[in-house]
């Protein structure tokens, strides 16, 4: 895989850091996770392919455990507010000197300088910062926080790895030109990461007419009544994605609707337009429509729900999505990793590996290997430095 060989260090920490690490685990990258001594992975989602090693990151010799991990490893992510790594003894000054080639990632919220690099928040409040928010939503109602995806996981997670390959790739381009691979620092902030990924609709906004009316009030953002989600006879629903006037026509043609009644543009009654659509939609069920207008040009889609999408046609074909064997009774669908590649395709490490059981588990793998002995081990776990697990699943 195309990663393989790279060494990672994940400090444990919420969504966008452990997605950033699966990122580059499932292009073939090995992945530590750092987790605290006494903590659970209960809550972890994205560890398959990892291993867990269980520090205490208050003892002298739990920081001197990390640095040694640093010294033999590419990269470095840790999740932590703005001085913490610092205070810690593990800033990324101590931790590039010790190992030059080491690209240390820091993944945050607001970023590590300004005014609020110190504060807390979650994706909803990087969200609002970066300006998006504010045009997400229906009319007349307050803006609509896409769940989580956008800072945790667009703007953050993907944004740091993408970070991390450009990194590396500098770090190679200079060692195959016979000079000295050299590390750097990412600065991976949520609220420029989710600004970042909606650069279009920063630089489209008052350039293209599809905008420039109130949220809501546009034409992709639930304004017109040919680019909108509609409920079905079954309770289902369906995306109408029927932009351009060739597309719009088949859209008409499949409902048994004429341009007449429904115009695209300039309707004396957009709502009215919104509102025919809505009772044609209900006449039939989501999959009657998709057999109506499957294979056409009409941008019409059914509206998948998570249980649905790995044996939906065009998914299954591809092999989109897979089921997880150690929770097969979850009956829960995967994604494969994307993009799909032709030389290196991702594997998903989750349908490889089982995620780590408890945090630490690989602790004593993980020591070996940076030269500590059995007795060395032993004094670290009776002075609270490690937990260290012993169970008879195979190595990674």
């Amino acid at each position: 895989m195309a990663l393989k060989g790279i060494r990672v260090v994940e400090l444990s920490g919420l969504a966008p850091a452990p997605f950033c690490g699966m990122l580059l685990a499932d292009f073939g990258a090995t992945v530590t996770r750092v987790d605290k001594v006494g903590s659970n992975s209960l809550e972890d989602f994205m560890g398959h392919g990892k291993r867990s090693i269980a520090v205490n990151l208050k003892h002298p010799e739990g920081i001197k455990v990390i640095k040694r991990m640093c010294r033999e490893s590419d990269v470095l992510i840790e999740p932590f507010r703005k001085g913490v790594m610092e205070k810690l003894g593990l800033g990324p000054s101590l931790l590039i000197k010790e190992n030059p080639r080491l690209i240390y990632a820091r993944l945050t919220g607001f970023g590590q300088s300004g005014p609020y690099s110190s504060m807390a928040g979650h994706d909803i409040n990087y969200v609002a910062v970066s300006g998006v928010l504010s045009m997400l939503g229906r009319h007349g109602e307050n803006p609509t926080p896409p769940i989580n995806l956008l800072a945790d996981f667009a703007g953050g997670g993907l944004m740091c790895a993408f970070g991390i390959l450009l990194a590396l790739l500098n770090r190679s381009r200079i060692e195959a030109g016979g000079g000295v691979g050299k590390g750097q620092v990412i600065d991976a902030s949520m609220v420029e990461g989710s600004a970042y990924v909606a650069s279009w609709l920063y630089r489209s906004r008052k350039r293209l007419p599809i905008w420039g009316n109130e949220r809501g009030k546009n034409v992709l953002d639930s304004g017109s009544h040919f680019y909108d989600t509609y409920e079905t006879k079954d309770g289902g629903h369906v995306a109408v994605g029927a932009l351009e006037p060739q597309f719009y026509k088949r859209l008409l043609e499949g409902l048994g609707l004429s341009r007449d009644i429904v115009p695209q543009f300039g309707a004396d009654d957009p709502e009215g337009c919104r509102e025919i659509l809505k009772q044609t939609f209900l006449k039939k069920t989501r999959d009657e429509w998709a057999k109506i207008f499957d294979g056409t040009d009409a941008c019409v889609t059914p509206v998948l729900l998570p249980e649905e999408v790995g044996s939906h046609c065009h998914n299954a074909e591809r092999g989109s999505f897979f089921k997880l064997s150690e929770d097969a009774e979850l009956n829960e669908w995967i994604p494969k990793p994307s993009p799909c590649l032709s030389e290196t395709p991702g594997v998903s490490q989750a349908s490889l590996h089982p995620k780590p059981t408890v945090c630490g588990e690989h602790t004593t793998i993980v020591l070996q290997e940076l030269g500590y002995s059995n007795e060395e081990i032993k004094k670290l776990e009776d002075a609270g430095v490690v937990d260290v697990f012993q169970t008879n699943r195979s190595k990674l």
